[in-house]
């Protein structure tokens, strides 16, 4: 089992020691654990702290280009090395590094294919009362979108199997944090959680100036993600309260109509009209986002076989990495080796000859 902890960073010399430093090396069920530096343009000595500590791995951006393209890349980076799984923390030393073996220990047993920390948002000091509602509000959305019950899906403290990361495509330029949640709910992945405490806060957070950005990304991320996987949920109430709107001033109309006073509320008519308007068209984009959706599903088919070639044949779900990783300890145990043991012949005369008896 080969575990790949990837740490991305932008200016991050004070604070990536911290970080280096608390890694474990002795995590049980993993044979092998690779620190992955990501480089985001960063324009201090990051390289060169990380290059003191022995780190090997790096993937380097000329410039910035956001958490969502970091996290991409050095998965993809891992994945090319040989990565069974792979870790996501930060440079800043938000996260207890140290609980790394808590996350990676549901994928070993074989019990999730995602494990995401659970900062317990609540009880961070530095978080005002304003952006512990906004976070609790947030993960209720995404929860929604993707069919889950996650206490914190804007942690980014993560765990993925390969054979998850193989499924997930990450399209969005802000945060994968959401994006990746309520796509593997979507596609049916194990998603566990492990309570964590936060270590004391740093500095400032680089991807967003304020909370209201913060929340205007986001929000952007999760009705594409919508979109992308539950379009009736925009479209179908949209388009069901426009005509329901619609209809009702074409009632009053009628009405006044039978009254003999329908020559005073053609205005009844005129807005009737557009929002009936407005929800067949939201019934239209409705019809083809599902389209749309079904040629999602075919081409995510395609790229998940496309990065089985560049990476390597993905295991089954309900045949992990882990399930392999297992059966090998419990064959060393008994003192066989897996590699050891002769796979049975098949009969002389080949298959040909076995049916023909």
């Amino acid at each position: 089992m080969k575990v790949f902890v990837q740490v991305p960073c932008l200016n991050e010399e004070k604070t990536l020691p911290l970080v280096l430093e608390s890694i474990p090396r002795d995590i049980p069920g993993v044979d092998e654990l690779e620190i992955l530096i990501i480089d985001d343009g960063s324009s201090d000595r990051t390289i060169e702290v990380a290059e003191s500590y022995g780190v090997t791995h790096f993937v380097k951006h000329s410039r910035n280009m956001g958490l969502a393209r970091s996290f991409r890349d050095g998965v993809d980076y891992a994945l090319a090395h040989g990565a069974d799984i792979v870790i996501n923390t930060d440079g800043d030393n938000q996260y207890p590094q140290e609980r790394i073996g808590d996350l990676v220990a549901p994928i070993v047993a074989g019990e999730a294919d995602i494990v995401i920390a659970d900062r317990q948002t609540s009880k961070i000091a530095h978080f005002s009362a304003f952006k512990k509602l906004m976070q609790n509000v947030g993960s209720r959305v995404v929860n929604l979108a993707a069919g889950t019950r996650l206490p914190d899906a804007a942690s980014g403290f993560r765990a993925y199997s390969r054979a998850a990361l193989y499924r997930l495509n990450v399209v969005t330029q802000f945060s994968y944090c959401m994006e990746t949640i309520i796509q593997a709910g979507n596609k049916r992945l194990r998603i566990a959680s492990v309570p964590i405490t936060t270590n004391p806060k740093t500095r400032e957070s680089r991807l967003f100036k304020n909370i209201w950005q913060h929340m205007f990304k986001s929000g952007l991320a999760i009705i594409r993600s919508f979109l992308m996987f539950k379009p009736y949920v925009i479209l179908g109430w949209l388009g069901g309260l426009m005509l329901l709107a619609g209809i009702i001033p074409f009632i009053r109309f009628f009405i006044y109509f039978l009254q003999g006073a329908g020559g005073g509320h053609v205005q009844s008519l005129i807005f009737g009209s557009s929002m009936i308007v407005g929800g067949l068209l939201c019934l239209a984009l409705l019809v083809i986002a599902d389209l749309l959706r079904t040629n999602r599903v075919l081409l995510e088919d395609s790229l998940e076989r496309l990065k089985e070639i560049q990476f390597g044949v993905r295991p089954h779900l309900a045949e992990t990495e882990a399930d392999a990783h297992r059966a090998r300890l419990a064959a060393e145990r008994e003192g066989d080796h897996p590699s050891d043991q002769v796979p049975p012949q098949p009969p002389q005369g080949g298959a040909d000859q076995t049916a023909g008896e």
